[in-house]
């Protein structure tokens, strides 16, 4: 349940968009990201570092698409947000203690031999790569219009299809005594 309140800022967006234009939309989105951080340090006294990385971002692109009144700077800011988080996975093959990311993330769930673990981590990588890409040319070839919704149904359904993806990849690696069950 959780997972479904990270995307209440993004349908924000998309519903204002829907009713007036990107600059209001993006005014939204911002108030959204805005309280659905309190909310979060509220319930847990901390933000885990994406959501501030997203808040940030919000705040910098958001704020720059509102000042200039250019749709460009949020258009670009899922792109940017992917490919920091590709950086992101990337680097965890080289530091971190020889664990990759997407282990130091789901260890305590899951129990997957060393070169799976690593799998996921590129798989991240070259997913992060992509979507960013493919947000670029949405965002330059096609209408804004176009964009508000590939960001919301093409990219939200991207990652739905590659997390289901790899959740059938790890099952097959996945032993009957996991922890947590």
């Amino acid at each position: 349940m959780s997972q479904l309140i990270e995307f209440i800022p993004i349908l924000i967006f998309f519903t204002v968009y829907q009713w007036t234009d990107m600059v209001t939309a993006t005014m939204a989105l911002m108030v959204a990201m805005v309280v659905q951080s309190l909310v979060e340090w509220l319930i847990k006294r901390k933000l885990e570092r994406f959501r501030l990385l997203a808040l940030a971002m919000v705040i910098v692109f958001g704020g720059a698409t509102v000042l200039t009144r250019n749709a460009t700077f949020i258009q670009w800011k899922p792109t940017i947000f992917q490919w920091v988080m590709a950086a992101v996975f990337f680097g965890s093959h080289f530091v971190g203690g020889g664990k990759v990311l997407i282990r130091r993330l789901l260890e305590g769930k899951v129990t997957l031999p060393d070169g799976v673990w690593v799998r996921l981590n590129w798989a991240w990588v070259f997913f992060f790569l992509v979507s960013g890409g493919l947000n670029l040319y949405v965002a330059w070839g096609y209408s804004e219009e176009t964009w508000v919704r590939f960001k919301l149904f093409g990219l939200m359904g991207l990652t739905f299809l590659f997390v289901l993806l790899q959740g059938f990849y790890m099952a097959r690696y996945m032993r009957d005594d996991q922890p947590g069950e």
